[in-house]
């Protein structure tokens, strides 16, 4: 299976991508570049702003809730204006937004971590009902916020620690009921897992940092196969497409100088992924 290019343009940080399932079209981010892009047609679409933006959801046809360094917004994709919605870690300039999803429930989960990687120094959150609460703290690079189909489990991962954890989640209303578990333990293969999404079977799809590649886990946390990127810096997948079978996967330049590092690539997937949930404010 071949990885081809979706958006040829070079990311120093691609990450968060959004199939958004009323628009048919996908966004995603460039962190470091401070920008939101999307592509409709054959055109290219970018907001830029002022602070690194990282990941967001869908509340309706035109409005996504995005997350910035200092919080979470209602940004008009029509008008390019956005208003706070709540803060995020606003008080703490040496910490920005990473990897983030919108749950089952209308809740977002979002995670944090340092402008440099600093040890610990990074939290996740979910913002739910209007209110934001911190969940897992001491995280020092946020990833793979993921959801399974059946509403029981949540996924994250703090990337360095090289295992992906799953936490079961309340029923009712889609909180933590519980201690988090290792889902999959990459520490004998030293990848490092990054973003992830899961389908509709229950699988999860994990991007992993330095491997060039996506790998698909069965719910029991085995692995199924591993997808090449043609970049070494995969960041975070995304289902999409009119069928939600293709998958897209961003990237990143950053350190690196090859042709197609920070671009992003789709490919057939074969398999169904889920529609992003929509949230409620």
């Amino acid at each position: 299976m071949t990885a081809e290019i979706f958006d040829a343009r070079a990311c120093t940080l691609g990450e968060g991508p959004l199939w958004h399932p009323e628009r048919a079209q996908l966004f995603w981010f460039d962190i470091l570049g401070k920008t939101l892009l999307s592509r409709q047609g054959g055109d290219v679409l970018s907001w830029n702003f002022d602070e690194c933006v990282s990941a967001a959801g869908w509340i309706d046809t035109n409005t996504l809730l995005m997350a910035s360094e200092t919080g979470l917004w209602q940004f008009d994709l029509i008008s390019g204006e956005r208003a706070l919605v709540a803060p995020l870690e606003a008080d703490q300039p040496l910490t920005r937004s990473n990897d983030g999803r919108a749950d089952p429930w209308g809740g977002f989960w979002i995670g944090t971590m340092g402008f440099d990687a600093d040890r610990g120094m990074g939290a996740i959150y979910r913002f739910y009902k209007g209110e934001l609460r911190k969940l897992f703290g001491n995280i020092t690079i946020s990833n793979s916020i993921a959801f399974s189909p059946d509403r029981r489990f949540a996924y994250y991962t703090d990337t360095p620690t090289r295992q992906i954890m799953r936490v079961a989640l309340d029923a009712d209303d889609g909180w933590p009921a519980g201690d988090a578990e290792v889902f999959v333990d990459l520490k004998q293969t030293k990848r490092n897992p990054d973003g992830s999404v899961v389908d509709s079977e229950g699988c999860l799809w994990n991007a992993q940092w330095g491997a060039g590649q996506v790998a698909r886990y069965a719910p029991d946390g085995a692995l199924i196969e591993a997808y090449d990127v043609p970049a070494a810096q995969a960041t975070c997948p995304a289902f999409g497409g009119p069928d939600l079978k293709t998958v897209f996967v961003t990237s990143a330049a950053q350190g690196r100088h090859g042709a197609q590092d920070g671009q992003t690539f789709s490919f057939a997937a074969g398999v169904k992924g889920q529609r992003e949930h929509r949230i409620i404010l």
